[in-house]
């Protein structure tokens, strides 16, 4: 007969088995799980992806009725426009709305490109702005966007979209987070957006945007157009025509360093297997002359890793 202390050693082995024994076991040997596979960056999107992730990072994703009727026949061409494959407005998109998630910022200021440039990299103004988010050159450099002899950072996609998330965050929290405010402060300065909320007596949080004194008509109006936007692509998201040409795969688009031994943007291009107009229309800021001496960061479609490894 064993002795009590084995006996009372036995009792707990045996509760410590059961307990660590899976639920389902009774019918049989569990088969060991299987290892996941690692998962890989993928090099393309579908469109509607894209576009879900953009209307799953809205701060205000309701359209009621009738809301900004003006803006909303103003933009009435973005949905078309955004659907397009001849154009890249759609893979850019994709790249703002995921930078703009890294720094949890509300995806309404992926629109501020829609309006700004049409989503055109090489977009310039007469009035003096460029690039996608249409930067003045004083705005441009105060945010670290190098502008020199032969190199325009405005007109590179990586450079000018680092600068506005970042100037972007800093609204953020200077506003309390009121997205609104954050727009009307990137069309007119933040210090005079600032000086209406200290005039109103509010907090920035609580404040009410159109209730504010002093603020330009353009201004006042930024919001709403960024609103109208979101709404009209809601409502193109209801019609087949528009669902069917977003519903393609699109290059998800990703910053790459160039190697100090490349001076030409096309000829590393077509060594890389890129498209050199592709990356042209991507890069404006590179698209001429050589790159030595410039800023090596361009925007260009992501390699398909498994394809690269070989498909192991």
């Amino acid at each position: 007969m064993p002795s009590p202390a084995i006996a009372v050693l036995a009792c707990v082995l045996a509760c410590v088995l059961v307990m660590a024994a899976p639920a389902h076991a009774g019918t049989g040997t569990a088969e060991p799980a299987e290892p996941q596979p690692e998962t890989l960056p993928a090099h393309t999107r579908n469109g509607l992806a894209v576009y879900q992730a953009f209307r799953q990072g809205l701060a205000d994703s309701e359209c009621e009725p009738g809301a900004s009727k003006r803006w909303q026949k103003h933009f009435a061409h973005a949905p078309v426009q955004l659907a397009r494959s001849e154009n890249e407005a759609l893979p850019l998109l994709g790249y703002v709305v995921e930078a703009l998630h890294e720094a949890r910022l509300p995806t309404e200021y992926a629109l501020i490109p829609l309006v700004e440039s049409g989503y055109k990299p090489g977009a310039r103004s007469p009035a003096g702005p460029a690039g996608l988010w249409q930067m003045i050159a004083r705005t441009a450099r105060h945010h670290r966007v190098p502008i020199g002899p032969g190199y325009d950072g405005r007109l590179s996609p990586v450079d000018s979209t680092r600068a506005a998330v970042r100037y972007l965050k800093t609204l953020h929290g200077m506003f309390g987070g009121n997205w609104q405010l954050v727009a009307m402060a990137y069309n007119a300065g933040e210090h005079r957006i600032l000086g209406a909320v200290k005039r109103s007596g509010r907090k920035a949080a609580a404040v009410d945007p159109s209730a504010l004194t002093g603020i330009a008509d353009i201004t006042r109006a930024y919001p709403r157009k960024l609103h109208a936007l979101s709404c009209l692509l809601e409502q193109a998201d209801d019609r087949e025509r528009w669902r069917e040409a977003m519903d393609r795969d699109v290059p998800r688009l990703v910053e790459v360093t160039l190697p100090t031994d490349a001076t030409d943007l096309g000829q590393w291009a077509r060594a890389q297997g890129h498209d050199p107009a592709l990356l042209a229309r991507l890069n404006p800021a590179h698209a001429t002359g050589p790159l030595r001496g410039r800023e090596r960061r361009i925007l260009a479609p992501a390699v398909d890793a498994s394809a690269a490894d070989g498909g192991k």
